[in-house]
């Protein structure tokens, strides 16, 4: 059942304050943290990890907000090519804008944004102008010389030095982005340069809560990291320094293991000391396993997100954005762990519906779409498309009526307001779809509350949607993907289009 929980938050949020307050001590004068994954809306992790609040890392921070600055990184070339966070569905830029107010809410400080390998691209150039122009402090770097075989170079006032120096005052500086390969590292580093300048005394650690570093490599956990992470080609790996240096079994990724004597070079060469760390794991704060209650719970999460993000990587192939090898890298994951996309109850639903919708006639095998949803209930709730309804919209519709215990024969929305949506769609918008997306209605159904009781009773079950799985037979329209990202539907799709029109309506 969905709602067995596998993660404790309250037990997280003190052992993972403790452990950075533990951290920032050993430092005397300022720790420069960099965060990867996502610190606000960490949905994997809240896939994965059962009972998992996707906002408890940054409940971590709050709890320390009066000893945190924060510097928001960003590639220039991720500005400049429009880099969307999934997600969200929105572009890099644009999550930066909203992680500075989500900062704010917390009553975190960000003391500015960086642009990372910045060559006065037009796009960057315009978004340091619009983040100047809100008041936001902006610091532009280029790409460090002499990086990655130089090191004489790269500490140096050529290498680091010519880089801008972001002026903080509290002891933990969180160092974060909108996503990978925003250059966090390198400001961390060229930071801690311009601190010994300045004969300020200051270390790195660094914030990741994937892979878990205890527990073991193919715990489905790690897995799924590797899954998130196979268009990177992250593999998760025993941190052989580690084993070396304590005798003990802890897993890192590939990148960082492989980064790890060049990142000792650069921060003993910057400090003049030897380095306190004897592995990459050393360098993390990472306390998630505190929190994990349950395994069992959280591999068998962990196994649905597997199959969710092979179909998502899938679907970006398809769209044109995704890669052949980052599919294969997730077959070959599912292979080596015996995991089925069957192993994903609502993908069987959902083509069990359609074939359904077939043999009833309802169109041949191109026309007919289905979609099928898993309350937290254990429920499976299934909806096809129709000449007024795209199969998403129908699906919540059903799924709202059967949390609220409306019979079927109730409508939620009169016809008669279907109907004239749809002909404002077909005659005045001239659209070619005229049935109804799930962002319609979603207003449709507003609109019948202000009359209609049930429609009433289905709205204030919408809420209780958000975490449910569901599986489409067709890659959704953009108003479908969107509706079902808004009400938090953890929405897969086959690769198939629904139509062979060019524009995906």
């Amino acid at each position: 059942m969905k709602n067995n929980l596998g993660f404790d938050n309250q037990r997280y949020l003190e052992t993972q304050t403790d452990s950075i307050l533990k951290r920032m001590e050993q430092f005397h004068g300022k720790l420069y943290l960099e965060c990867g994954g996502k610190l606000l809306y960490d949905y994997h992790a809240s896939r994965v990890l059962p009972g998992f609040d996707p906002n408890v890392k940054i409940q971590v921070f709050e709890k320390l907000k009066d000893k945190i600055d924060v510097i928001i990184c960003i590639y220039a070339g991720d500005i400049e090519r429009k880099k969307i966070r999934a997600d969200f569905g929105i572009t890099y830029d644009v999550d930066t804008l909203k992680m500075i107010d989500d900062f704010s809410d917390y009553g975190l400080r960000v003391k500015g944004v960086v642009i990372t390998r910045y060559e006065e691209q037009p796009s960057a150039a315009q978004f340091k102008r619009l983040l100047e122009r809100k008041g936001i402090a902006v610091y532009t770097h280029s790409k460090t010389k002499g990086y990655p075989t130089d090191v004489d170079l790269i500490v140096s006032e050529q290498g680091y030095g010519a880089n801008q120096y972001i002026e903080t005052e509290r002891p933990i500086v969180i160092v974060t982005a909108p996503g990978p390969g925003s250059g966090k590292l390198a400001t961390c580093l060229s930071q801690l340069y311009h601190d010994k300048k300045k004969g300020i005394e200051s270390g790195y650690a660094k914030f990741e809560t994937f892979p878990v570093w205890d527990v073991p490599l193919n715990n489905l956990i790690n897995v799924a990291y590797e899954a998130a992470t196979a268009d990177l080609g992250d593999i998760n790996r025993v941190d052989h320094f580690h084993l070396e240096a304590y005798g003990e079994q802890v897993i890192n990724y590939n990148r960082d293991l492989d980064a790890f004597p060049l990142l000792t070079r650069i921060i003993e060469k910057i400090s003049g000391t030897k380095s306190i760390y004897k592995s990459p794991t050393d360098m993390g704060v990472n306390r998630i396993s505190s929190g994990i209650i349950d395994n069992k719970v959280c591999e068998n999460a962990s196994r649905i997100e597997i199959i969710r993000r092979y179909f998502r990587a899938s679907v970006e192939y398809a769209l044109g954005f995704g890669t052949k090898k980052t599919i294969e890298n997730l077959q070959v994951l599912m292979q080596n762990h015996d995991i089925k996309i069957t192993d994903r109850p609502v993908v069987a639903a959902a083509e069990a519906k359609r074939q359904e919708g077939i043999e009833r006639g309802k169109g041949s095998e191109s026309v007919v779409a289905a979609a099928a949803m898993q309350l937290s209930n254990g429920k499976m709730i299934t909806g096809l498309n129709s000449q007024i309804l795209h199969e998403s919209a129908a699906l919540v519709l059903n799924a709202i009526k059967s949390l609220a215990g409306i019979p079927d024969s109730i409508d939620l929305i009169p016809n008669d307001i279907l109907h004239s949506i749809s002909s404002m769609k077909q005659d005045v918008l001239a659209s070619k779809g005229v049935s109804l997306d799930v962002d319609e209605v979603l207003i449709a159904l507003s609109v019948s509350a202000a009359s209609n009781p049930a429609a009433e009773a289905g709205i204030k079950q919408l809420k209780n949607l958000r975490g449910a799985d569901a599986h489409l037979t067709h890659i959704p329209a953009n108003g479908d993907e969107a509706g079902l990202r808004k009400l938090g539907i953890n929405l897969t799709s086959n690769a198939t289009f629904a139509t062979n029109q060019m524009m995906n309506k």
